[in-house]
């Protein structure tokens, strides 16, 4: 018997689930089941990531403490989770005694290494509200371009990154004053010290291998960064006890949050911590998105190994939710909150559509609802439960066949193809599982149909045969039952009330029931309506609009209604006649890598293909919209005739046009069908 410890991503204690972040915490949850019905000691712990800034904005704002928002939010996520059947053995919080004294042991261990640093850093403060200002909370004019309003990272209208201090005439989000330049004492982690441990680590295949050949990167040419740990107060976090007024940055306690909620459940049930965290007989599972694989994978284990904690078995990590092929939206319906997804549709539907397309690799998925719909409406519907619906009904009153009839070896196929499909379970390659279970199932329909129960019931003298009919069929359909219960428990109880019996233990389906009465047939699964999928989608697009956000109807109305605002806030530039215009010269080009710039915050290195063996490299400012290996392949226009650019990470040979305001709203520009590297645009 394995120990298994399980975490998830703490969802942040400042917005509602959901259903992107739901692939995550399904993903885990089926993993988790599959591994109890293993007969296997998992437990699966998961908490809010409370602290930071965020939080205390919004405390202020609705006139709360911070306790109070991040209370309510914490019942909120957890009805939703409990809502889709996600089950955790301890759901607990950051903001915890059991956190903090965790986060103490860590720094004092990093301390003791001589891993800690401090420098002076400028930071623009408002002093009206007397905060330092993150990024996000400053706007101003680009000190390149001189854009007015642009945020306090980088320009979304020329793409030049810079600090907040850069910014000209920068004013705070939070007052609306004109912040002021600050020192601050910051404190730095110096990971350097561990180079050739995570540089093993990464590469150990603990990480699937998307993520190692991602991280092996950083590990060529220069030194890991120092870590930035620390906040200057006020923060809402903790405050680091031998650095007074300085607090743990959010993303050094929530990790340690993991250990924070296993320490709750184990003063709970009476276990010891060190069993689980500090035990190389525990094995440590986390689920990640691919967003946060550089904190988890760099960071993390690099506090884990200095403090004497057990470093992670693997790290599961998946990409990220598209609906219809695109980012979700809220302008468009397609941000779904996870309560609204509950008030029109069943968990099971999405439950067994994301296990359709989640595998072992770093890989986005796409939620394609027409797609949903027959999926869900054909597989379970019309192939599983169909089994049970056609045939428990005539065996309700004699029961099973005293013995299991012949039935041509389709049970013993079922029952050998469990330990494959467990393999599938345990790799975390559900798609793959799912397939399998499928075949089996369009094995198991044909032999309904051509013994046709319905037709027996007809002939008093082949009450047997129908019987023994029957027996077969729900013996099939309840080996697929208990294939599919990690994924679907809901249909799992159903299935075991039926057959008087619950599903515990993979073996289960490995033998059939016999002599056994069965419980009337109570319906188990409706199929997918698509007015439910249109409402949802119509009610989302609702609350959007609501909150005073752009709405998109997927209709042509009769006159647009673009807002203004983009507009005001980038005013058009002056005026310049057709000559200025052609000295600029915008050409097609192929994105053919992409890579992480590990020392910039907001930048990702392009290598762009004009035809031919003409590339370019182009450092361009989307990190925070685009995740790199998804750009490659795109084509983009390119300022192909602009003089190359010398910066600390090598020289830009040109720049990509985008359009936004920044952060996670830019928006590359890409040519119509037909357009190929080196055409001339204009």
């Amino acid at each position: 018997m394995r120990q298994i410890l399980v975490t998830s991503a703490l969802p942040y204690a400042n917005g509602h689930i959901h259903i992107g972040h739901l692939v995550e915490y399904l993903q885990t949850d089926i993993w988790v089941r599959f591994q109890k019905m293993q007969g296997h000691r998992c437990v699966y712990f998961c908490a809010d990531d409370t602290h930071g800034t965020a939080i205390t904005i919004r405390a202020q704002a609705e006139g709360r403490s911070e306790e109070e928002v991040i209370a309510e939010m914490s019942e909120a996520h957890q009805r939703d989770f409990a809502g889709f059947g996600i089950e955790f053995d301890h759901y607990g919080s950051t903001h915890s005694d059991e956190t903090r004294e965790i986060c103490r042991e860590i720094w004092a261990a990093l301390r003791h290494a001589d891993m800690i640093t401090e420098e002076e850093i400028d930071q623009l403060f408002d002093t009206e509200k007397g905060v330092f200002l993150a990024d996000r909370f400053v706007r101003g004019t680009c000190p390149k371009c001189a854009s007015k309003d642009q945020p306090g990272d980088n320009c979304g209208h020329c793409g030049e990154t810079y600090s907040p201090t850069d910014l000209v005439d920068p004013v705070s989000v939070l007052s609306g004053s004109r912040p002021v330049v600050r020192a601050a004492t910051h404190l730095f982690v110096q990971i350097e010290k561990l180079h050739d441990f995570l540089n093993e680590w990464t590469q150990s295949g603990t990480l699937p291998a998307e993520s190692a050949n991602y991280l092996r990167n950083f590990f060529l040419n220069e030194p890991l960064r120092n870590w930035d740990i620390s906040r200057p107060g006020p923060y809402f976090g903790f405050e680091i006890p031998d650095s007074p007024g300085n607090y743990w940055y959010v993303w050094f306690d929530a990790p340690i949050g993991y250990i924070g909620a296993t320490s709750q459940w184990c003063k709970r049930h009476g276990e010891n911590l060190d069993d689980w965290w500090k035990n190389d007989e525990t094995e440590i599972h986390h689920f990640i998105g691919k967003d946060i694989q550089y904190f988890h994978t760099l960071f993390w284990p690099a506090m884990l190994k200095t403090a004497g904690y057990t470093l992670p078995t693997r790290v599961h990590i998946h990409g990220f939710l598209t609906v219809d092929g695109e980012k979700m939206s809220k302008s468009r319906g397609t941000f779904v909150r996870a309560s609204k997804y509950l008030e029109h549709l069943h968990p099971s539907y999405l439950r067994y559509y994301y296990a359709t397309k989640l595998s072992s690799r770093v890989e986005d998925i796409d939620l394609n609802l027409e797609e949903f719909v027959t999926r869900i409406n054909s597989d379970l519907v019309g192939k599983v439960v169909n089994l049970a619906s056609r045939t428990a009904k005539f065996v309700a009153g004699t029961g099973l066949s005293e013995t299991y009839p012949d039935d041509g070896g389709l049970f013993e196929t079922f029952a050998s193809r469990g330990r494959d499909i467990a393999a599938a379970y345990d790799k975390g390659d559900y798609s793959k599982a799912m397939r399998a279970i499928m075949e089996l199932a369009d094995q198991a329909n044909p032999y309904v149909e051509s013994n046709a129960p319905w037709e027996l019931r007809k002939d008093p003298e082949k009450q047997k045969e129908l019987q023994d009919v029957c027996t077969v069929a729900l013996n099939l359909f309840r080996t697929l039952v208990i294939y599919l219960a990690p994924v679907l428990p809901d249909l799992a109880a159903k299935s075991g009330a039926l057959f008087g019996e619950t599903y515990t233990n993979w073996d289960q389906a490995a033998t059939p029931l016999t002599g056994r009465p069965i419980a009337k047939f109570e319906h188990m699964m409706r199929r997918v309506e698509p007015a439910r999928v249109e409402a949802m989608i119509h009610e989302s697009r609702e609350e959007a609009a609501e909150q005073n956000l752009p709405v998109s109807t997927g209709e042509a109305p009769a006159i647009w209604d673009d807002a203004g605002d983009a507009l005001a806030a980038s005013p058009i530039a002056n005026e310049i006649g057709i000559d200025d215009f052609l000295k600029i010269d915008l050409r097609i080009a192929r994105i053919l890598a992409a890579d992480e710039v590990p020392e910039a915050r907001k930048l990702v290195r392009l290598t762009l293909g004009l035809g031919g063996d003409n590339t370019r490299t182009v450092f361009a400012g989307i990190k925070s919209a685009y995740t790199p290996a998804d750009l490659v392949g795109k084509l983009v226009v390119v300022v192909a005739n602009l003089a190359p650019r010398t910066m600390k990470f090598g020289v830009s040979e040109g720049m990509i046009i985008a359009a936004g305001p920044g952060g996670e709203d830019i928006f590359l520009l890409s040519p119509d069908e037909g357009a190929v590297p080196g055409q001339r645009v204009g």
